[in-house]
């Protein structure tokens, strides 16, 4: 799959490809069994990606310093990828570095961090990390953090409704250090908060349109305008039930299955995409066109130049019919074309968007 006539460079603002790497000890500049490697990106297109650190909430448990050191674990992943195939991929923390490496055909590799509970409370932790490199941060994930809610349910009272004053200081940090702000997880309020309290456009890295599908994990029409008036980008993601509500059903249901329950594996990363390939392989297809419904309805409400793409590859299990892997990224450029888009808006949603945003931010 993959292969089309018209094949934009693309910037992909969320894969969670580097825990594969960890737990599995794959080699991301080979083909392998996952969603995303270097291989089959440049074979779809790959410009550019952020390759996210994913650090289980688990890890708080473990005590102070875990989830830093696990977070600082997935990094040294990614810096292992650019020094070990500096003839695919290379390592880039601003527009400059975005351009070289896309003028001399390789692809700009990105650290970014998926939740804030990697920076343990410390400004002093997220200034590590932007010397390591990182320049994107979602400031929450799944799990409600002392100074900022998710859009999960669960909260107790002590969780502020959107951003503490610490969390306030976070953004305005990442604004001082040229880091992205992205909001993609996050709780209405937190997501407000965060469009205030930032001088520079933030993103939703990995999120689709509520109108189409009311998930909690989706953006309001009005999040949208609001997004795109500051200057920010959607990252429209590929994850089926954040798509569509009737694969969304499928999913739990089979997820009760024998089938589905019977899967085990050694390790929490191994057995994800076991379950994900159970899921692919059992469920029928989800259309490729629901991606570009969100797509078209996201380019409607923020107009075009505020649209991208976030697949969350290896961050998700089920994956829409033609989009499995980071081969097929010209399949969705080839549907907006056929829905209705130019080719100078297809290049625009599928990477140049995300590109004008990251320059401006990191310069």
């Amino acid at each position: 799959m993959g292969a089309t006539s018209f094949l934009p460079p693309v910037f992909d603002v969320h894969v969670d490809s580097l825990q594969r790497a960890v737990d599995l000890d794959q080699d991301l500049g080979t083909l392998t069994p996952g969603h995303l490697d270097l291989v089959r990106g440049r074979e779809g297109g790959l410009a550019s990606v952020v390759f996210v650190s994913w650090v289980d909430p688990a890890y708080i448990a473990k005590g102070p310093g875990s989830a830093r050191r696990r977070t600082d674990d997935l990094l040294d992943a990614y810096h292992a990828l650019v020094e070990n195939h500096p003839e695919q991929v290379r390592a880039v923390i601003d527009g400059d570095g975005l351009d070289s490496a896309h003028a001399d055909g390789v692809i700009g590799a990105i650290a970014g961090i998926e939740g804030g509970h990697s920076i343990e409370e410390s400004l002093e932790t997220l200034e590590h990390f932007h010397r390591r490199g990182v320049r994107m941060m979602t400031l929450v994930w799944n799990n409600h953090l002392s100074w900022v809610r998710s859009c999960q349910p669960g909260a107790g009272s002590e969780i502020p409704e959107g951003l503490s004053p610490f969390g306030r200081d976070v953004v305005r940090r990442m604004n001082e250090l040229g880091m992205v702000v992205d909001v993609s997880h996050a709780s209405e309020k937190s997501f407000y908060d965060a469009l205030e309290v930032s001088s520079s456009p933030i993103v939703a890295s990995h999120s689709g349109c509520a109108a189409i599908h009311p998930h909690v994990r989706n953006l309001t029409d009005v999040q949208l305008r609001d997004l795109a008036s500051a200057g920010g980008v959607v990252g429209i993601v590929f994850c089926t039930p954040f798509l569509d509500g009737e694969a969304a059903a499928l999913e739990r249901s089979e997820r009760e299955s024998e089938a589905y329950r019977s899967l085990s594996h050694d390790n929490e990363t191994g057995l994800f995409h076991l379950q994900a390939d159970h899921l692919q392989a059992t469920l029928p297809p989800l259309c490729l066109d629901r991606v570009v419904d969100h797509v078209l309805h996201a380019v409607e409400v923020c107009g075009i130049r505020h649209v991208g793409v976030g697949s969350d590859f290896d961050g998700i299990q089920r994956r829409p019919a033609g989009l499995e892997d980071a081969s097929c990224y010209g399949n969705l450029a080839q549907a907006l074309l056929q829905r209705g888009l130019d080719e100078d808006d297809v290049c625009a949603v599928m990477g140049g968007n995300m590109a004008r945003l990251f320059r401006a931010v990191t310069a």
